[in-house]
């Protein structure tokens, strides 16, 4: 996968614009403050992974915030109860994961190298992590128990790879770490 520029990783203009009018501010004001909030390492955008099967994929970056503290202060969850019944619990705790990969690879030594994957029929994979010549598909829910669903993302995005023993993880806001349907399941606290 050719290297990607920071202008590319840029949202694109319509979702811009759509936040810019949501603030009330111009389209390029909204850029470069999401360039400003990804050169502090307050929010880092995911970019699309393009591999293509065939398919109409999605080619928007997913923006996530790296400090999950700033963003429960914006969505005014104040303490760990709040966050439990929170509607964005889900959103918050794929921001924890992501930013908690991010850091890891960088940690050892390595580039990020975090994609996502969705096509536009709504099948997706939360991250793939990408190690050269093998392509990981991560899955992420905040559950605290693992349910047989859990797995339809990276199951139907190895179909498409054509390798259904391909290395597969899922990270789960449960306390066990196991194997289970040819993928590792890891608890969000192994991280």
């Amino acid at each position: 996968m050719p290297t990607t520029h920071r202008a590319e990783m840029s949202l694109p203009v319509r979702r811009t614009s759509s936040l810019a009018n949501d603030c009330g501010i111009s389209h390029t004001t909204a850029k470069r403050w999401i360039s400003i909030l990804e050169a502090a390492f307050l929010i880092v955008l995911l970019r699309p992974h393009f591999k293509n099967f065939n398919k109409r994929l999605i080619k928007s970056p997913k923006l996530y915030f790296l400090d999950t503290g700033l963003l429960c202060y914006l969505l005014r969850i104040r303490n760990h109860e709040d966050l439990a019944l929170h509607a964005m619990r889900g959103s918050v705790f794929e921001s924890l994961v992501v930013s908690d990969l991010i850091k890891n690879r960088l940690h050892h030594g390595l580039e990020p190298n975090l994609y996502f994957w969705r096509n536009s029929s709504g099948n997706e994979v939360d991250v793939i992590l990408d190690w050269g010549e093998t392509f990981v598909p991560v899955e992420i829910k905040s559950a605290k128990t693992v349910a047989s669903d859990f797995f339809e993302g990276i199951n139907y995005w190895r179909s498409l790879a054509g390798d259904a023993q391909q290395p597969a993880a899922l990270v789960y806001g449960g306390d066990m770490t196991l194997r289970r349907s040819d993928v590792c399941v890891y608890s969000w606290q192994v991280l």
